[in-house]
């Protein structure tokens, strides 16, 4: 997701403070990689220049200065036309995954104990993430469903080319 559409989007429920903005980005799209504030304001700041929002004036609170930030019509049309596109569809063709078997391979290295390491790797994290589905909200089981599912195809993925590793090998070694 591209932060500068949800914060658009947020703000197109409400006009909003930045820390408003970031804590509701991070309730809702941050797990586990929350949004800095300096990219919070940074990125409020190009939207202001390039008018999809607009910033009130200066007011007092019990910490620093603040603003309020309001989406202009400008911005709302950029969510409302985002919102209709389709995303792209995934995987690519290229992947981490695929490039370290094939350079493993061509180096003479152990793609079979690189692929054993990457299963295990993605069982532990599978394991979070069932505990995370069991335990948490709606919106927190529905993050984890996806990226359970993405996980899941790794480990096909990892299996097949296991079986496929010889031949493989044959494929992208020097002759």
């Amino acid at each position: 997701m591209t932060v500068p559409l949800a914060l658009l989007g947020l703000l197109d429920r409400r006009p909003s403070y930045g820390y408003d903005l970031k804590r509701d980005y991070d309730t809702y799209f941050g797990r586990g990689k929350p949004l800095p504030f300096g990219q919070v304001y940074s990125t409020l700041g190009r939207l202001a220049r390039d008018g999809k929002v607009t910033a009130g004036q200066s007011e007092r609170g019990d910490g620093p200065d603040r603003k309020r930030y309001a989406i202009t019509p400008e911005g709302r049309h950029e969510v409302e036309a985002w919102l209709t596109e389709p995303v792209a569809a995934e995987p690519y063709l290229q992947t981490v995954l695929f490039t370290k078997v094939v350079l493993a391979l061509m180096l003479g290295h152990d793609a079979q104990r690189f692929l054993d390491i990457q299963r295990a790797t993605h069982m532990r994290r599978m394991r979070e993430l069932s505990e995370v589905r069991r335990g948490g909200a709606l919106v927190d089981a529905l993050l984890a469903d996806h990226g359970m599912f993405h996980l899941e195809a790794d480990l096909r993925w990892i299996d097949v080319t296991a079986a496929r590793l010889g031949a493989l090998a044959e494929t992208v070694r020097p002759a």
